[in-house]
């Protein structure tokens, strides 16, 4: 939330409760925020120095384990048992990174024809990271620890309902690393697209929604900045005829109502072959009706609210679209609805036809869509429905086939038998209005470097006459 003029107010999406104020950055203070990132000599560090650092973040992160944990659950409404799997998937990313880093950063050596050539993996500069709310760590540790591995300095505008996170960020970052490789900003959207265009930045990552991405990538495109976006997404959960039922069912529950159902990759399309359709369902329910929705900070819980009452009403509003348009409830798990929290009942929705709004948009929360086909190749068409392309989920007895129709689904992700999750070792990110470029692995440090190439002429190699250099 905004108070007018003057700064952003954290609010316990559980309570509705205020939290904190936190005022605006002036223009002088962004002003320094940007000549410190700049002016940082991270650049020139070594490998061994970056991966002492970045492990040296991951003992930071184990030790602080449950503050931040309850810091996430106070701010955003996480089941306090989520935020610290958060915790310590962002602990797990560290150990990857600083074990891997010296190979991902070695220069890599070929011979030309006699001569030398290396391409080497060196710093672009300041990159820009604007990130949401509904994963306060893993979104920066997934956005930014490529960026500073590959030797950038990075200025991180996180989202309002999350600036107290957004300062433990900071904080974090300077007792690993020391003052200048990551600051926060606090400021408005309008300050923020000052900042992509001012000319000491370099790049520009965003993880948000794709009408606020397009945005983004515009104004970074005029300034001609390197852009990655990790947009919406609707991922379809394709369910085969012969699939193991029971564990399909149970894993979409998991995969759709898992942090509250704010997940980019979560199970939003349940699209079932129609020869089983009502076996799933039928295995299905039981699952939502067991969700213990309540307190996020009980150890109990496994739905809390929403991160904030706008998205709570937003959501609302698709539900009742869904069901004007002839959709019908067939799973729903009991939730205070009418208090003062941010609450909304964990339910799937069976829709006729592909222009339901929950097929043809995005739901960002505890509400998911199902809907059956009669064969794979109507399943897959269902899948590519969408304009995004995030993830998926194929479940089969056949894995072989599983994968070969996920070729199919036009998405950066395929998962078969398994739910869609982000991992270290693995590039992450979409097509169509889901963005482009990737996170993580080492394709995440390589689209923010300066891949150089370097080509050394050996004294005994002939040049040839007339060469055309393109």
């Amino acid at each position: 939330m905004t108070r007018a003029g003057a700064g952003v107010v954290t609010i316990n999406p559980a309570t509705g409760a205020e939290l904190d104020f936190y005022p605006y950055a002036s223009a002088r203070s962004v002003d320094r925020v940007l000549a410190a990132a700049a002016a940082c000599d991270w650049g020139r560090s070594g490998t061994e120095e970056r991966a002492a650092a970045i492990n040296r973040l991951g003992d930071l992160l184990a030790a602080r384990r449950e503050r931040l944990a309850r810091l996430i659950t106070l701010e955003m409404g996480k089941p306090i048992r989520q935020a610290r799997a958060e915790i310590d998937k962002c602990v797990g990313a560290c150990r990857y990174y600083a074990a891997q880093l010296p190979a991902m950063l070695r220069p890599e050596s070929f011979d030309l024809d006699g001569d030398t050539a290396v391409v080497r993996v060196l710093p672009l500069g300041v990159v820009f990271c604007i990130l949401p709310w509904n994963y306060p760590w893993w979104q920066v540790i997934r956005a930014v620890l490529p960026a500073v591995a590959a030797g950038n300095t990075v200025v991180l505008k996180h989202a309002e309902s999350v600036t107290g996170s957004a300062m433990a960020v900071e904080q974090v970052f300077q007792d690993a690393y020391g003052a200048g490789v990551l600051q926060t900003v606090v400021v408005g959207s309008a300050t923020a697209s000052d900042i992509i265009a001012d000319h000491r930045i370099a790049a520009v990552t965003f993880t948000g929604s794709d009408r606020v991405g397009a945005l983004v990538a515009a104004r970074a495109g005029a300034a001609l900045k390197k852009c990655v976006l990790e947009l919406g997404g609707s991922d379809p959960f394709v369910v085969l005829a012969d699939a193991d039922i029971p564990a399909a069912a149970a894993a979409a529950v998991r995969s759709r109502f898992l942090n509250n159902g704010q997940s980019c990759i979560a199970a939003k399309r349940i699209l079932v072959h129609r020869s089983v359709r009502d076996e799933f369902v039928d295995a299905m329910v039981p699952h939502v009706k067991a969700l213990t929705v309540g307190d996020p900070a009980d150890e109990s819980c496994d739905v809390g609210p929403l991160a904030r009452h706008d998205l709570r009403d937003s959501l609302r509003e698709q539900r009742r679209q869904a069901m004007a348009a002839g959709g019908r409830v067939i799973a729903e798990a009991p939730a205070p609805e009418d208090g003062p929290g941010a609450w909304f009942a964990p339910s799937i929705v069976e829709v006729e036809g592909r222009d339901s709004v929950l097929f043809s948009g995005e739901t960002f929360g505890p509400l998911g869509a199902l809907t059956s086909g009669a064969d794979d190749d109507e399943l897959v068409a269902l899948a590519n429905w969408s304009r995004y392309g995030l993830s998926s989920s194929v479940w089969s007895g056949d894995s072989d086939h599983a994968a070969a129709l996920g070729a199919r689904i036009q998405a950066g992700a395929v998962f078969v038998n398994t739910i869609s999750a982000t991992d270290p070792r693995l590039p992450t990110g979409g097509v169509k209005a889901s963005g482009y470029g990737r996170e993580l692995g080492r394709w995440g440090v390589y689209e923010l470097a300066n891949l150089q190439a370097v080509r050394i002429r050996n004294e005994h190699t002939e040049q040839e006459e007339g060469r055309t250099h393109v």
